[in-house]
């Protein structure tokens, strides 16, 4: 097949990595892989090598004359057979593209919401005439994006973006730059700072793990400073072991050196990365029980669901696991098996070769 994705490559490499690594499994297994992004991408090194055409000319507008012409013009050059859109921008610029072309136009959805019938912005984007597919990162992404009457012809499939443990090889990162000491029993929190990742939660339930004297929380991401995580943090029993590290690239390692991960969101997200990230190292996850989460997380056994919005339930899972070094080596241990299973890197590239293939055969 020949395959153009349309995507961005402005982010972190981890963040990268889930989707970049499908276009170089496809490459490997045979296929002619075209890729439109940004100059420079984390990526474009490993993309050359394995014989996947870089186009550095990103796609920054929901609608650009050079996008669509570019678009455009690379399917009928390089006979392409499938165009891959992965995000806001990209989609509509493909769309249009399309029009009047043999490719067919498969569009990524990774979260449950929008998509609303009555707003004429969504027919620019997935809701578009044109696009042909849609693959959703969870079941709980497809079942929102099924329910949508106005999608029922459209081919919309489940395809989960998984990883490969040999991805997860580095040391521990070293907590001592955080005053964090070797026995110290840390929970660590890896999103950007917004209203529904439910970091407030997380900050609320450090006041009834104050007594819990080697317990630390360490916050990693943009914008934990800001209010209303500031007054959290200063008002909280143990403001002293609440430790913020802003932007890393090395949070997989940090994850890998801590106890265990939180995950407070308090809305459905469709498939934390994060989460794979922490199993993927071993580390248990105590997520509240949004969709998404419960997908990867089997309560119990490799992780632990707690209700959304519930400091209390945070705090008393986390106790549970301090007191608990069996539980916690149990999880531990059973931790990065899902990602050998359903959420393999494997399985997600043989899913795509298989829809692909099936769309073009319709």
């Amino acid at each position: 097949m020949n395959i153009l994705a349309c995507t961005s490559s402005d982010c972190s490499f981890n963040s990268l990595r889930p989707e970049h690594e499908i276009y170089i499994s496809l490459a490997k297994a045979g296929h002619n892989i075209s890729i439109i992004t940004h100059e420079n991408a984390p990526y474009k090194e490993l993309f050359i090598k394995n014989n996947i055409a870089v186009i550095e000319k990103p796609i920054t507008k929901k609608l650009s004359i050079k996008s669509i012409r570019l678009i455009r013009q690379t399917i009928k050059q390089k006979s392409i057979d499938i165009v891959y859109a992965t995000n806001s921008k990209s989609i509509p610029n493909a769309a249009f593209a399309c029009i009047g072309t043999p490719a067919k136009l498969v569009a990524y959805r990774g979260t449950a919401s929008g998509l609303y019938w009555h707003d004429p912005g969504s027919y620019l984007g997935t809701l578009h005439p044109r696009v042909d597919g849609i693959i959703c990162v969870s079941e709980y992404v497809y079942n929102y994006v099924v329910s949508k009457r106005v999608l029922k012809n459209k081919k919309i499939i489940s395809i989960y973006k998984g990883h490969d443990l040999s991805w997860y090889n580095k040391k521990p990162a070293d907590l001592n730059e955080f005053g964090i000491k070797k026995g110290d029993f840390t929970a660590i929190c890896v999103t950007n700072a917004r209203p529904h990742k439910g970091i407030h939660i997380a900050l609320e339930a450090t006041n009834k793990l104050a007594d819990i004297e080697n317990f630390h929380l360490l916050l990693v991401g943009n914008g934990m400073h800001k209010e209303p995580y500031n007054s959290l943090i200063n008002n909280s029993k143990m403001k002293q072991r609440i430790h913020l590290a802003g932007y890393r690239n090395d949070a997989p390692e940090l994850i890998s050196a801590s106890d265990i991960l939180i995950q407070p969101s308090i809305s459905g997200e469709g498939l934390p990365r994060v989460v794979l990230e922490s199993m993927a190292y071993g580390t248990p996850v105590v997520a509240s029980a949004n969709p998404g989460s419960m997908e990867i997380i089997d309560d119990g056994v490799n992780g632990c669901i707690v209700a959304v919005g519930d400091s209390d339930a945070i705090a008393n899972k986390v106790k549970e696991l301090h007191d608990s070094p069996d539980l916690l080596k149990t999880l531990s241990d059973n931790s990065p098996k899902v990602l050998l299973g359903k959420m393999s890197h494997s399985k997600t590239v043989e899913h795509y070769i298989n829809y692909f293939e099936n769309l073009l055969d319709s």
